[in-house]
């Protein structure tokens, strides 16, 4: 069911939308955006608060709207669905089934949906985002509110820039979302982590001597900096998948000194080139797993033009051990992707990746088991799918258990597991950021399979049935309950 008012314009619009749902707060106070909004922001995440437009921060010079995603409502908000599943659904009616199993098969899908909806992005001549210019030393990037979030972070960091680069040699773009260190007034840390695609467009850059031309947006239509986060194939184009999910094409715009386009109805955009072989000590960086990263050395991105709309709003997010405003975020991922999920591994029926796992540390499947070691190969398939492949625990359980029970899950995993025949340990990558790691990049994996066992698996005892209650007393009881007097 579509929202009102959905595809929003831009930022504003879904503000807009956003306070007349009694989703936002204005918070008309003068704020620090060194630690102080991040505390508030924590406290306001941990009470499953509104979004909030902080209207004064004491530095900078434009509102910070914060925690836009921060609940599964606002997040189907920004999609313009009552609940992201509806996604899913559209996704997976529109996948025929014939298609090839296989990573191929999930570009060709999702290659498939795009074509039937006939959304690419339109490029527009003039737009917002361009209202006004500031160039050669009128840059300066002390005009965005961008946050220390953390008492040990390096510095002020830009939390939700939509970064966007094009391949040197084939001119595919890549839109990506990573935060960016503040070295000064005209300089940011790019943290292009190893397994990313703005990574290996950098290198290419490099080893042809080139600077790499480079543009960022912050404020974005919210479906826009959804798309950004998407874990899509490096073939598909983010700005596809965002008109499929707005149903309408995102306008673009040539920027003003660098042969990239960015959305047209963006608040501000920073263009600029990365430098051949320069790097800056980046971090340390409160990030999502909780954890400081440390310092490392990472590219820089040095900015030529600034270009705003009128009277900008600056969108920001804030990173810590769950929960905190990307648990949604993963949520609608998770559930969007699993038609495509379920056509690279047919074995699927359903899967959760906890908040608490921030996402990649753990993930639990429900398979239908049709033969010895089932699990196990589905395991290893879930480790050979994309960025799936940096999970490090991975769950199975049979079809009867829901995924999104935790407390379900727990009984099946404590109690139906032999440790000497159930676990599978084997090494592979691992997330840039996971500090657990005895090496960086890589390390030590697990998988658990807590289903039934078979016979064929060695399992000669006979599997017990679970104690569960008849129907006909289940029924009884329903009937009877107002009699008992217990509630």
């Amino acid at each position: 069911m579509a929202v009102r008012g959905f595809p929003y314009t831009g930022l504003k619009d879904f503000l807009g939308a956003l306070e007349q749902a009694g989703e936002l707060r204005r918070v008309t106070v003068p704020v620090d955006p060194t630690l102080e909004i991040s505390e508030v922001v924590t406290r306001t995440v941990a009470a499953k608060g509104p979004a909030l437009l902080f209207e004064r921060p004491t530095r900078g010079e434009m509102p910070v709207a914060i925690n836009l995603f921060g609940s599964k409502r606002r997040m189907a908000m920004a999609l313009g669905v009552e609940s992201v599943d509806e996604i899913g659904a559209r996704i997976g009616e529109l996948i025929r089934p014939e298609l090839p199993v296989g990573w191929s098969g999930i570009r060709e899908g999702l290659g498939k949906v795009m074509q039937l909806k006939s959304v690419p992005p339109k490029k527009v001549k003039t737009a917002p985002c361009q209202q006004v210019i500031y160039r050669d030393g009128d840059v300066d990037l002390g005009r965005l509110p961008g946050l220390q979030t953390w008492p040990d972070d390096g510095g002020i960091f830009h939390n939700y820039g939509l970064t966007h680069t094009k391949h040197p040699e084939t001119g595919k773009r890549n839109l990506g979302l990573y935060r960016l260190q503040q070295h000064s007034p005209t300089t940011l840390g790019m943290h292009w982590q190893i397994h990313k695609d703005s990574t290996a467009h950098h290198a290419v850059a490099e080893r042809r001597g080139e600077r790499l031309p480079v543009a960022i947006a912050f404020g974005c239509d919210p479906v826009v900096s959804y798309s950004a986060s998407a874990p899509l194939p490096s073939d598909i184009d983010e700005y596809l998948f965002a008109g499929f999910l707005r149903g309408e094409r995102v306008e673009m715009v040539d920027c003003l000194t660098v042969p990239l386009q960015v959305p047209a109805h963006a608040q501000v955009v920073l263009e600029g080139y990365v430098e051949p072989g320069e790097r800056l000590p980046e971090g340390p960086f409160g990030d999502h797993t909780g954890f400081y990263t440390p310092v490392e050395p990472f590219p820089v991105f040095h900015v030529e033009c600034m270009t705003t709309q009128r009277d900008p709003v600056y969108h920001s997010i804030v990173t810590s051990k769950p929960p905190q405003e990307d648990g949604p975020i993963g949520h609608a991922t998770e559930r969007i992707f699993l038609p495509l999920l379920k056509l690279l591994i047919p074995d699927i029926v359903d899967y959760s990746m906890p908040e608490a796992g921030v996402f990649h540390n753990c993930v639990i499947v429900s398979i239908r088991k049709r033969y010895p070691k089932h699990a196990q190969k589905v395991m290893s398939s879930i480790w050979g799918a994309h960025l799936l492949s940096l999970a490090k625990l991975i769950v199975v359980v049979d079809d009867d258990c829901d995924v999104h029970d935790y407390n379900e899950v727990a009984f099946r995993a404590f109690s139906n597991v032999d440790y000497d025949h159930d676990l599978l340990l084997t090494q592979g990558p691992v997330d840039h950021l996971d500090h657990a790691s005895y090496q960086q990049f890589w390390g030590g994996k697990a998988g658990v399979d807590a289903t039934r066992k078979l016979p064929t698996e060695g399992y000669t005892r006979g599997w017990p049935p679970e104690a569960v209650m008849s129907p006909e007393v289940k029924a009884l009881v329903d009937k009877r309950w107002k009699e008992y007097g217990i509630s």
